[in-house]
């Protein structure tokens, strides 16, 4: 009873007030810790902090953290708690399969998966370099290309899982096979990649929160785009001006060949910010392992015999990898969407609105990487993949018991979903005579997106 007499309390709606840069506290389980100078050593990024300050964050910190994180919260703890702390139902059972999956070991157990990916990579590798190198016919130069495409993709599956810890048992190793699989291989930043992909999990699918959603002028997935909206996460407006109306107007058109070369954008993301003056967890590690990729990947280039074959190469391997660039819109694009910050309170909702799945055969989870269970990714993102298709079951079962939607499709039916959403914002942009946001009753009609 005494340490009860110590316990100060304070009320929801005054927790809401500390949601500010240098104010910024958290209440999980309904103890609040103030986060205001810890924030940028925070290992997932600032942004995910920021987004859900002022609230209670229990169920994002449980998905993302495993048990030996609890340790750290005690010296962030400001004796406060709250006195008006509420646990919906669906967060009880979420926490109590989070539990299970815990007690049955599923977050530790890795599986093979890895080492097989990256035996692939290698295979994949040497027969990329041998077909560069050893033959000398074009055909042989155009399937080296799209082994090419094809390593990229497994290698990129392997920095998700990394950087989501999800390889190894300790972090080195993990930041080892980050750098490796991402920054070497791939060429794009590993630090990159953290720093947006965090973001799109904590703020799944909100317009102006996400990242993974703001590609203003080439495509909008909504209307409210059309207002011109501010990104909270680049810090920028997003603006509506004629050439994204005119870009957007076709989108439905523009959307496979743009995603051909895709990744030349992501190349320029990853220079811009590890040139920014933003802080970049080990930048000279990503710096040095960027340099890897722009060491080897042009000097394969530079052995094919003519700048034709050389173009052609470059081509080939980059359209390849649009089919994992069309699977990432597929899984977020035709969901719901919404504006403003996340809530910590209605995260397993958040996450069942905001995201599809891709139904497949079970041979072909290689190829999608186990990211065709988005779903089940979001909810237990720690999990490794091996296990996705093991608790899809479950997820099932208790979005059918709280009435929420889980939403599985063909890889078809996903893209004639996404093709359907950029179609109906395309036909609004055309709208020049009228104000494009005006039609309140399509947008209501065409919820997805």
């Amino acid at each position: 009873m005494a340490d009860q007499t110590k316990k100060r309390y304070i009320t929801n709606k005054e927790l809401k007030k500390h949601n500010k840069p240098g104010d910024l506290w958290i209440s999980i389980q309904g103890k609040v810790y103030d986060v205001s100078k810890w924030v940028k050593s925070h290992p997932g990024g600032e942004s995910a902090i920021l987004n859900l300050a002022g609230q209670d964050v229990t169920d994002a910190f449980i998905a993302y953290h495993p048990g030996t994180a609890w340790n750290h919260l005690k010296n962030l703890h400001n004796g406060y708690h709250v006195s008006d702390f509420h646990m919906s139902e669906v967060s009880r059972d979420y926490r109590r399969l989070a539990a299970e999956f815990s007690k049955r070991g599923l977050f530790e157990k890795k599986g093979h998966v890895t080492l097989y990916t990256l035996t692939c990579v290698l295979v994949l590798l040497i027969a990329v370099w041998y077909g560069v190198l050893v033959c000398t016919s074009v055909f042989a130069h155009l399937i080296s290309a799209v082994l090419l495409g094809l390593l990229w993709i497994q290698s990129a599956y392997v920095g998700h899982d990394s950087g989501h810890y999800n390889v190894a048992s300790t972090k080195p190793c993990n930041k080892i096979i980050q750098l490796l699989s991402g920054n070497c291989i791939t060429g794009i930043s590993i630090a990159w990649w953290k720093w947006t992909h965090n973001a799109h999990h904590i703020s799944c699918n909100s317009l102006d929160h996400d990242p993974d959603l703001q590609h203003i002028p080439i495509f909008a997935v909504s209307t409210k785009f059309f207002k011109s909206m501010t990104s909270r996460f680049y810090d920028r407006k997003l603006t509506f001006d004629p050439l994204a109306r005119f870009l957007i107007s076709y989108q439905h058109w523009s959307f496979y060949p743009v995603m051909c070369v895709g990744r030349i954008n992501l190349f320029i993301q990853t220079f811009l910010l590890l040139i920014s003056k933003r802080h970049v967890p080990d930048r000279a590690l990503n710096i040095v392992g960027i340099l890897v990729f722009w060491t080897w990947f042009p000097l394969l280039v530079s052995c094919l015999p003519n700048w034709q074959e050389r173009m052609i190469f470059v081509f080939v391997s980059f359209a390849v990898t649009a089919i994992q660039h069309v699977q990432f819109c597929l899984n977020h694009f035709a969901a719901d969407v919404y504006t403003g910050p996340p809530n910590g309170n209605d995260w397993f909702e958040k996450q069942t609105a905001g995201t599809l799945d891709i139904s497949c055969r079970s041979y072909m989870d290689w190829f999608f990487g186990g990211l065709q269970f988005q779903l089940e990714h979001h909810l237990f993102p720690r999990l490794p993949r091996c296990h996705l298709r093991l608790v899809s079951p479950v997820v099932q079962e208790l979005c059918k018991k709280h009435d929420l939607p889980y939403r599985s499709l063909s890889w078809w039916e996903a893209n004639v979903w996404t093709i359907r959403t950029l179609r109906n914002a395309a036909i609004q942009a055309r709208d020049v005579t009228n104000p494009v946001f005006k039609n309140l009753i399509w947008e209501a009609v065409n919820t997805h997106g």
